[in-house]
């Protein structure tokens, strides 16, 4: 019992949390930012995040390359969101990888997720991926290119499978009086 107690206070005080508001890298206080204390965020200089975001725990954010994260996104948990990739050039290059300036292969391109886009657990951004507004990306989807406002992809490489606005409008049709916030972030660039 006392083992017990003592384990869900050391939870409790090293575990993993929520951290509000984010500082810009130009200095704006972003108060409605969410990133969890267990993600990892490279290069947070080169991220370019907009207000009411949330990143879960477990993530990587890795903004070497350069990352804009729009309004409203929700990064869940356990993905990789990259700018930047040395899958090829470690395998071409062997040994002489490590200290290359410009190793043959290596990947660094920006990406970027639109405003209230939703990335599901699991799943991995590559880099120089641009994802559209109010996207969902399925659980466990590999994301490698573009992908149009509104879809709704799944798979390994992700697919298009359906579009959010089928969803939304029958949500709507039974909900009439909330479709002026929607509207409001839809007819806004």
């Amino acid at each position: 019992m006392l083992r017990a107690r003592l384990l869900s206070l050391w939870r409790a005080l090293v575990g993993p949390r929520m951290l509000y508001g984010w500082r810009a890298p130009g200095g704006t206080w972003l108060a409605h930012t969410r990133i969890s204390s267990a993600t990892r965020v490279e290069s947070p200089e080169r991220l370019d995040i907009a207000d009411h975001v949330y990143i879960g725990p477990f993530n990587l954010i890795d903004a070497s390359g350069g990352l804009a994260i729009g309004e409203g996104v929700q990064i869940t948990s356990h993905c990789a969101v990259l700018t930047h990739s040395s899958h090829q050039a470690i395998r071409l290059a062997g040994r002489s990888y490590w200290g290359h300036a410009d190793p043959p292969g290596y990947v660094r391109r920006p990406t970027s997720i639109g405003d209230y886009t939703f990335i599901g657990a699991h799943s991995v951004v590559m880099p120089g991926s641009r994802i559209g507004r109010g996207v969902i990306v399925r659980a466990y989807s590999y994301v490698d290119g573009d992908v149009p406002d509104h879809a709704i992809v799944s798979g390994q490489p992700a697919v298009v499978v359906g579009d959010t606005r089928e969803a939304d409008e029958a949500w709507f049709a039974a909900h009439p009086g909330q479709r002026a916030d929607h509207d409001a972030w839809m007819h806004r660039r």
